[in-house]
């Protein structure tokens, strides 16, 4: 099925809850669902907000996005205070994001940082997001940290943890490398490989400095099956390598 082609009802959505509390939700969100309208119309989560108030008086909200074909944990505020506090963890880059990729070829070495200022490639491309050199007329700083959990076949899987949060930073960051992600019709990945031509970027783990005492709260989503089926393909182990994944970027 491709992105285009997802649907999803208030019940499914409240289904894909990974954590709630009195403050956050984590939702699983499926890849090819917009979190907010856009032009050209059609169903969003924002639609669905009503559905996940579990019986507080006002819908959450985000605190931060994902795009419309990336799959995984997004986080959300049950009332204002908590969406303040969420909003000024991520602008702070206090948040930890591990997210996995699988990637047409590879970026030399295990592991390493990409640090890239990005700018939008043209006003009239919308979102659309280009490397540029530091200083350039709307460069913004963008520095991503990366480490490869398998290669095969032309492919990686790779662990990705953005440390700040541009529009399409890791997707402009891959290609930039010259490894874009899988199915990516915008930044050079577009690929009928196993798993179909659907974006194989997922958000795996965020880690949140929310709670009073103890440890930060830490959430997982499982790999969606368009990325499950591509790493089979590849004769990768999924649990191996989400458990990989989790543990990338712990130092």
């Amino acid at each position: 099925m491709t992105p285009s082609a997802i649907t999803a009802s208030s019940d499914l959505i409240a289904a894909r809850v990974l954590h709630r509390d009195g403050m956050v939700l984590v939702l699983d969100k499926p890849a090819g669902l917009p979190v907010h309208p856009g032009p050209k119309g059609g169903t969003t989560l924002h639609d669905h907000l009503d559905a996940l108030r579990f019986g507080l008086p006002r819908r959450p909200e985000l605190a931060h996005r994902l795009d419309k074909d990336t799959s995984g944990c997004l986080v959300l505020g049950r009332h204002p205070k908590a969406i303040a506090l969420l909003n000024k963890l991520f602008a702070e880059g206090r948040v930890g994001k591990t997210y996995v990729a699988v990637t047409r070829g590879a970026p030399e070495g295990p592991a390493g940082r990409i640090d890239q200022p990005l700018a939008k490639r043209s006003p009239h491309r919308g979102w659309w997001m280009q490397a540029v050199p530091p200083g350039s007329p709307g460069a913004l700083e963008a520095v991503t940290d990366w480490q490869v959990l398998l290669r095969a076949e032309g492919l990686a899987v790779i662990a990705l943890s953005p440390l700040t949060g541009r529009t399409h930073q890791l997707r402009a960051h891959l290609a930039y490398l010259g490894c874009p992600i899988l199915g990516d019709a915008i930044y050079g990945g577009a690929s009928r490989l196993p798993g179909g031509p659907m974006l194989h970027l997922h958000s795996r783990r965020v880690v949140l400095p929310v709670t009073r005492s103890g440890g930060p709260l830490t959430v997982a989503a499982p790999f969606p099956a368009h990325l499950a089926e591509t790493i089979g393909a590849l004769d990768g182990d999924v649990a191996s390598l989400e458990a990989a994944a989790d543990v990338a970027f712990s130092g």
